[in-house]
């Protein structure tokens, strides 16, 4: 099993910004695709941000240029640099990651969620 263990919620004003990050652990070989999704109140969860193994990086159209995601894979870990914070980007953030336990056992892991809330 991947246990995913997210951090950095919190209450911000209007324009600040915030740091979520997340940490993997369990037995990994190969952790593929990290991810960042959100759910506000009585809306879907939607994708915010993803990032392959390879570096590669997709954003939801609402977040482009304000938000950043990156990871260490050395540590396994993502994080989500979110600048210029919204009222509507408060939500439950959810970190999400996929690979292999083993060469082939695949897995797909949740967060349990981080709260950030943006004050206007």
């Amino acid at each position: 099993q991947v246990e995913l263990v997210e951090s950095g919620g919190g209450l911000v004003q209007a324009g600040g910004s915030l740091t979520l990050s997340c940490a993997a652990s369990g037995s990994i070989f190969r952790i593929n695709t990290m991810a960042w999704y959100r759910q506000a109140p009585g809306k879907q969860r939607e994708l915010v941000a993803k990032i392959t193994g390879g570096g590669n990086t997709n954003f939801a159209e609402s977040v482009k240029g304000r938000f950043t995601i990156s990871r260490d894979n050395t540590k396994n870990m993502v994080y989500l640099q979110m600048n210029s914070l919204k009222p509507e980007d408060t939500a439950v953030y959810y970190c999400n990651a996929d690979g292999f336990t083993t060469p082939l056992r695949p897995f797909g892991s949740w967060g349990q969620g981080t709260q950030v809330t943006v004050s206007s």
